[in-house]
């Protein structure tokens, strides 16, 4: 895998609306819409369209347009009902009006996310001294941290395979896929993977015209066997609070609660930070870690592809 010559994906968002209201129909049974079974074979999963059109209270012609693609004109309300037939989160509700919107031509290109941090914003993550803080934008690129911040994802910072090309930022996304650490680092790679993914699905609804972002997924969908399967289930999800599980080379196994903070003042930006139980193993080996990261002493980088684990 890693001999191969990444590609730049082009996002389309009328193939994207497309392949994602399939996706969502086929995960939803009759059953679970309410909907009378006789048995039988079906031979789509899920949703049929007549289904689909039955519970949004549509033509199938016009549910079949929007599933071609073609949200011209679509209102807020048929896209609300079509939240209602395919039991969306808040996460794929965003995605699916991100689509609609951005399918049409009329739609207005956002900015770009940023690739630098106001002085500001470092100056409050250095002063977040006992917790590990960072700001990434929709990419996963990690723009700033503190000290802490960047004792916890040491890996980040000494392996090229993580930056991609030169003067890039680290990146989460290439850390999980192209850095054999990561399979350590996370417990539980599998669910960090399509974590991964299923923000840089959103992100991709949102800023399809985001070049590095497209040559970004490209260059995983041609490294990673895995990134493809799970960009291909075109699962979306957003990262706002919970708790993530790290096993750290140099600390061991750490439980930490997560919140996310969006930045008003900085489109596309957000601060993560991370915290432990006060008085629990993970507390103590925070503390240990801040102290280690003022004088660490560092690993030598490993650039291997980690091997695609089965879901």
């Amino acid at each position: 895998m890693a001999g191969r010559r990444p590609s730049l994906v082009v996002v389309d968002n009328r193939k994207e609306l497309r392949e994602f209201l399939i996706s969502r129909r086929a995960k939803v049974t009759p059953e679970q819409a309410g909907l009378p079974t006789f048995g039988g074979h079906r031979r789509v999963p899920g949703l049929r369209r007549e289904e689909v059109s039955l519970l949004t209270g549509v033509s199938v012609e016009y549910y079949t347009r929007l599933e071609r693609g073609n949200a011209q004109g679509v209102s807020e309300s048929v896209l609300e009902s079509l939240v209602r037939a395919l039991q969306l989160d808040e996460a794929e509700r965003a995605h699916l009006f991100d689509l609609a919107r951005r399918s049409t031509s009329a739609s207005p290109a956002r900015r770009r996310p940023a690739h630098r941090v106001r002085p500001g914003l470092q100056q409050l993550l250095d002063a977040m001294t006992d917790v590990p803080a960072f700001v990434q934008n929709g990419r996963l690129d990690v723009l700033a941290t503190n000290e802490l911040g960047r004792a916890l994802y040491c890996d980040l910072y000494d392996g090229d395979v993580v930056r991609g090309a030169a003067g890039r930022p680290p990146n989460h996304a290439r850390y999980t896929f192209l850095d054999a650490r990561s399979t350590d680092f996370y417990p539980d790679w599998n669910l960090a993977a399509r974590t991964g993914v299923a923000l840089l699905r959103a992100e991709a609804g949102r800023r399809p015209d985001d070049r590095m972002l497209t040559e970004l997924i490209g260059e995983l969908t041609t490294r990673s066997d895995r990134f493809s399967a799970l960009w291909a289930a075109h699962d979306v999800r957003r990262h706002t609070a919970g708790t993530k599980h790290f096993h750290h080379r140099v600390v061991g196994d750490l439980t930490l609660d997560y919140e996310t903070m969006e930045l008003p003042g900085d489109e596309a930006l957000a601060l993560i930070s991370y915290t432990a139980a006060p008085g629990s193993t993970s507390h103590q080996a925070l503390r240990f870690l801040a102290s280690w990261a003022t004088s660490p002493v560092q690993e030598p980088a490993s650039d291997q592809v980690p091997e695609d684990r089965p879901a």
